[in-house]
Order: C-alpha cells, then sequence, then structure tokens
C-alpha cells in the first residue's frame, strides 16, 4: 500500500509498505480520508520535546506513519469484533491514517454521519470529540468563550455550545470572521484589532497564548476555563507550562482551571454523529489534499492558514 512513512522525526516521504493486518479487538480501514491538526504536526517533528519523553518515541517515532483522524470503510475484520461489519462506512481514529490502508481498534470507531462525504467525516472526531469534551456541563443560556474558534477543535466549540443553548462569542483573525459568524456565534472579535471584552462562565481556549492572570479576568467568579493545549514556550515544553501552573493555581481558586486530556473513543465520536445527523453541528472543511500532498497539508495547518479543518484524501 502507498503511505506517508516517517523513519525519523522532521521528515517523511511517500512511500510504501505491507498492509497491516488487524488484531483482537481491531478492524483493517480502506482509509478514504484522514484529518490534519497540531497534534499532525508535534508528531511529525517530535515537538515539544516533552512529547519523546512521555512515551512518543525518544529517538523516532513510534508509527512509522503519521495521522490519526481516520475515514474510511471496513475491509476486514480482526477476532472478538462484532461491532461492524466488512462493508461499514466508519470513522474515528488509529495510528498511521496517512495511508491507503490503517488498522482500528473498534473502541475508537463510529459510523460514519449520514450525508457527510468521507473527508467531511475526517475532520470530525478530534477536533469534535476535543470540543465536545470540553464542553462537558455547560447549561442553556451561559455565556461561552471560545478562543480560536476559527480553528479545528474552535470551529466545533462554537456551533457544539450553541446547540447546548449557550450565548457564544467567538474570537479569530480577520480572514475567519465570516466562518465563525456563519457557525452561529452570537459575538464574534478580531483580535488583530483589539482584545475581546466580557466575562464568561466556561471559556474555551484552544492554543491560545493568553496569560492565566487574563483568562480568569474573563471568567465569572466561579467560571471554568478549558485549555487545549498551547502553541506558546518552545521546543522544550511547547507551553505545558502554563497548564501546570493552572493546575497548581486550581485549588486555591473559587475557578476552575482546567487542561483538557480529551479521550479518543467511539461513543464521544457516536454523540457527534447524532449531532451531525440533527443539524445542529457540521465539519467546517478548508481545504483537502492528496495523499501525496500531505506535508503540504501539515504545513497549512501549522502556518494557521486553514479555516476550519484541512484533510487529506485517499
Amino acid at each position: 500500500m502507498k503511505a506517508v512513512v516517517q523513519r525519523r522525526y522532521g521528515s517523511a516521504v511517500l512511500g510504501e509498505l505491507d498492509v497491516p493486518v488487524p488484531g483482537q479487538g481491531e478492524v483493517l480501514l480502506e482509509v478514504r480520508a484522514a484529518g490534519v491538526d497540531m497534534g499532525t504536526w508535534h508528531l511529525l517533528t517530535g515537538k515539544p520535546y516533552l512529547l519523546r519523553v512521555i512515551g512518543f518515541g525518544f529517538r523516532g517515532p513510534k508509527s512509522p506513519v503519521p495521522g490519526r483522524d481516520v475515514s474510511g470503510v471496513v475491509s476486514a475484520i480482526g477476532p472478538g469484533v462484532a461491532e461492524f461489519s466488512v462493508g461499514d462506512e466508519v470513522m474515528g481514529t488509529c495510528d498511521g491514517s496517512f495511508a491507503e490502508y490503517a488498522v482500528a481498534p473498534v473502541k475508537q470507531l463510529a459510523r460514519k454521519p449520514a450525508g457527510l462525504s468521507f473527508a467531511e467525516a475526517a475532520a470530525v472526531p478530534i477536533s469534535g470529540g476535543t470540543a465536545l469534551q470540553g464542553l462537558r456541563g455547560v447549561q442553556p443560556g451561559q455565556r461561552v468563550l471560545v478562543l480560536g474558534a476559527g480553528g479545528g477543535v474552535g470551529s466545533y466549540g462554537v456551533q457544539i455550545a450553541k446547540a447546548l443553548g449557550a450565548h457564544v462569542t467567538g474570537v479569530c483573525s480577520t480572514r475567519k470572521l465570516d466562518l465563525v459568524r456563519s457557525l452561529g456565534a452570537d459575538e464574534v472579535f478580531d483580535y488583530t484589532a483589539g482584545d475581546f471584552t466580557g466575562t464568561y462562565d466556561l471559556v474555551l481556549d484552544c492554543g491560545g497564548n493568553r496569560s492565566l492572570a487574563r483568562l480568569r479576568r474573563a471568567l465569572t467568579p466561579r467560571g471554568t476555563l478549558v485549555l487545549v493545549g498551547a502553541e506558546t514556550g518552545g521546543s522544550l515544553t511547547g507551553g505545558f507550562e502554563r497548564a501546570l501552573r493552572a493546575a497548581a493555581l486550581n485549588p486555591f481558586v473559587s475557578q476552575k482551571l482546567t487542561m483538557l486530556m480529551s479521550a479518543e473513543r467511539g461513543d464521544v465520536f457516536d454523540e457527534l454523529r447524532v449531532m451531525i445527523e440533527a443539524g445542529s453541528v457540521r465539519p467546517a472543511v478548508d481545504r483537502a489534499f492528496p495523499l501525496p500532498e500531505a506535508l503540504d497539508a501539515i504545513e497549512c495547518v501549522y502556518s494557521r492558514r486553514s479555516a476550519g479543518k484541512v484533510v487529506v484524501t485517499i
């Protein structure tokens, strides 16, 4: 099979590998599309270096093929699998989705939403699942602020918060204002023209760089801050130090300060399927790249040129 092959951090090429064989509780997917997010860039480059220490591979990546978001068709069934059959159309996560075939655990898969293309479905799992888990507990009438509202997680955050009945404010760059408005935001701030105002019951910070002090000022006295990664702090920690400060401060303040560690689970992806089929959420796909241009797709996300999601089609 054709696949993007990565033997060391910092480089990858289009090559050929043997088709993998599904094991216990796994299925083989004929991959139709793969989503791209900042996590893909981090695992390609091995930065921040903290990722290597916590188990993703010290000298080189554990998986020879990058990519985690996936949509495709079940091609073969491993032992003990009863949830899916050959021919089923699914979406979810796995190791090595930048390839013509990939093995995926059934616990990380859900059925593809009716009416979505494979490219749209591949844009759902990680970003949509992260936003959904970050907004747990939001009540109708509450005020939600989404920082990075024009990106992958943020574009879902705006829609899911609206679906939960919240008043939603999005913050993004000038070129993404129309997208964020189209997703249902009640208010939109262009951060290049000035900072946002107001106080909020929940702030979903999607890879931002604002200080904890500034974010806390945006919260109500018992509001919740949800940090979704960070792109500051350099090659060593990549911004994790802000999350560590939040965790250290959290026991001593009335506000709830958290860093989201989202789970890649089929039941979460199935919740998103229901919302998509109900019409309350839709993937915002900016660009689709063919498999030979997968590295260009990663660069597009890293440079923040994309509005919404970027996918690789196979």
